[in-house]
């Protein structure tokens, strides 16, 4: 791969100073003697709707998006933007029920509503949860994977270098607090939708020269759908008794039908609703701006496969075609995870500099949003509450901008060397391996505990504890002890030579059975719990204006759904 021009330096340091300068700015024009906590942490009532749209987007899509989806689009085609398409429908659903039950609780941190609704355990053992998964699974691997892709950009030098920039940048943008990391957000989203956009045109141009289409972005589109067909249908085949082992495979990643009714409502409900990282952006905003936002955020997500997908989708046809060969695919084998640095090897001098760019900005506002939110969580429901309670909002604040340092360099340790093996496992499964298996136990409590009066502190332990047992038992022994088919799952033959249930057919088991034991639990308490969240029907009555967004997202998601079924 050539190494960068000096237009495309010139175009990534015109970015840094960009959203450099606009942080101070932010900075200082909001900067008050009196700053409180809260303001500091949540942004209180200064985040507009686009700010908080644009930072949830921003906090979302990171190197394992650029690397992962695009490989995956790769392998298995548009089924993968699933999803995507299916986060902007779970985004409505948190806008119209959950935001709601946050802001009329005065609910900032997670932690904060399952003390509120359960008991002070759960909280506590949440928040060290929360704590250690932030740390040493989320900012590692975007660290990690964002140094590795903007490395491999670059010809594969400099990769601590890169890292440790990528850390000090965090660091600046994280200090200013939630207000800075709102509104540079907005600026990192436009840079990572134009970098992204532009990537994507490139790719389409080369299918389109490569058939002899001329530099026609739209005769690309249409040669990848006549190409590859089947990498355009939504709906994963289930396998036969004559199914590849390459079917298989997209079948346990993607399984049709069955990932529809069970795991990729649990994966968005939990990550967008539950997730302090996410919800963050929201907690300090009215509940108009607040669900603006967060619809805002869900047109974003409807476009973000054309992003980080479809260049996988064109680098399959052209490997496919005989285009891609060389160094990406030594021995004739190609990588899907090497797919987005295979598209962008042929970007021009200037289009490298702003793929570099959308790729920074991508990963520094998932750094610095995750940061906030281990700073804000430690700070809130750790230290205010059992080391300092008397400590003053500046103290606070102090406190917090601490941990944030801390924070990001204890990651940076730890992945220097990859002493947690992110690259051998890969980053989206080293993700998924540590947070999927508790997700259903997450989102079992938090439902119950917001909408159904009845639910137990008890019940909450018990469903954390059955969500966990329950995911272990279906992912890893369920097959040996039961079989491969019964009434409640299919197993089938996966690469290493065994059996295993898709693994959102797992979360669903698990999220099912987790529910069952709650429910149970929760009958032998008092039939109205006293920790029982105040709610009422105006709360979820929504505006006219917000009634047009929500219809105008299922009429577009609709629209993909009947095209590429």
């Amino acid at each position: 791969m050539e190494k960068f021009s000096t237009i495309d330096y010139l175009i990534f340091v015109v970015y840094f100073i960009l959203v450099a300068g606009y942080g101070l700015w932010i900075y200082y024009k909001h900067k008050k003697k009196s700053e409180s906590s809260n303001d500091y942490f949540l942004a209180e009532g200064t985040l507009t709707w686009w700010a908080i749209g644009a930072s949830l987007i921003a906090s979302n899509i990171s190197a394992e998006q650029f690397i992962g989806m695009s490989g995956n689009g790769f392998t298995v085609g548009i089924a993968v933007a699933a999803y995507e398409w299916i986060a902007a429908i779970a985004l409505i659903i948190v806008a119209v029920w959950f935001i709601p039950v946050y802001l009329k609780n005065k609910i900032f941190t997670m932690p904060q509503f399952l003390k509120q609704r359960y008991n002070e355990t759960t909280a506590l053992i949440m928040a060290v949860f929360w704590l250690f998964l932030y740390v040493f699974i989320n900012l590692t691997s975007i660290l990690y994977l964002g140094s590795i892709a903007i490395s491999n950009l670059g010809g594969g030098a400099y990769f601590h270098i890169i890292m440790v920039a990528l850390a000090v940048f965090s660091i600046i943008i994280t200090l200013g607090g939630m207000r800075v990391i709102g509104f540079t957000d907005v600026i990192q989203v436009v840079v990572l939708i134009i970098g992204g956009l532009a990537t994507t045109y490139v790719a389409l141009t080369l299918v389109s020269e490569h058939f002899g289409l001329g530099k026609d972005a739209l005769a690309g589109f249409t040669q990848l759908v006549k190409d590859s067909p089947k990498h355009f249908e939504l709906i994963v085949d289930k396998p036969t008794e004559n199914s590849t082992q390459e079917e298989i495979n997209k079948y346990l990643m993607l399984p049709g039908i069955g990932m529809y009714l069970a795991g990729i409502w649990i994966v968005n409900l939990n990550y967008w609703g539950c997730n302090q990282y996410i919800t963050q952006r929201a907690l300090g905003a009215d509940l108009k701006t607040a669900r603006t936002g967060i619809l805002f955020a869900g047109f974003l997500k409807i476009l973000m496969p054309v992003i980080v997908m479809l260049p996988g989708i064109a680098a399959y046809v052209l490997y496919k075609n005989g285009a891609l060969q060389s160094e990406m695919a030594p021995g004739g084998n190609f990588n899907p995870d090497n797919a987005y640095s295979a598209i962008l090897g042929f970007l021009p001098n200037g289009m490298k500099g702003l793929s570099l760019a959308a790729l920074t900005a991508a990963i520094v506002a998932s750094l610095a949003g995750k940061a906030n939110s281990i700073a804000t969580i430690f700070t809130m429901d750790i230290y205010h509450r059992y080391m300092d309670k008397q400590a003053s909002d500046k103290k606070l604040i102090r406190v917090g901008k601490i941990t944030i340092v801390l924070s990001i360099l204890v990651s940076l340790f730890f992945t220097w060397d990859d002493l947690l093996g992110i690259g051998s496992a890969g980053g989206f499964t080293f993700i998924q391996k540590y947070t999927g298996f508790i997700s259903p136990g997450v989102f079992a409590m938090f439902l119950l505990g917001m909408f159904w009066k009845r639910t137990t502190g008890a019940a909450a332990i018990t469903g954390l504890l059955t969500g966990f047992l329950m995911s272990v038992l279906f992912n890893n022994y369920a097959p040996a002890w039961f079989g491969n088919e019964t009434w409640l799952y299919t197993a089938y033959p996966n690469a290493q030579g065994g059996y295993e249930i898709p693994f959102q057919i797992c979360m669903g088991l698990a999220f099912l059975f987790t529910m069952i034991a709650m429910i149970v639990v929760s009958l032998a308490g008092p039939k109205v719990n006293p920790k029982a969240l105040e709610l009422d029907k105006k709360m979820f009555k929504v505006e006219p204006s917000i009634l047009v967004l929500i219809v105008i997202t299922i009429l577009v998601v609709g629209a993909l759904y009947v095209k590429f079924w």
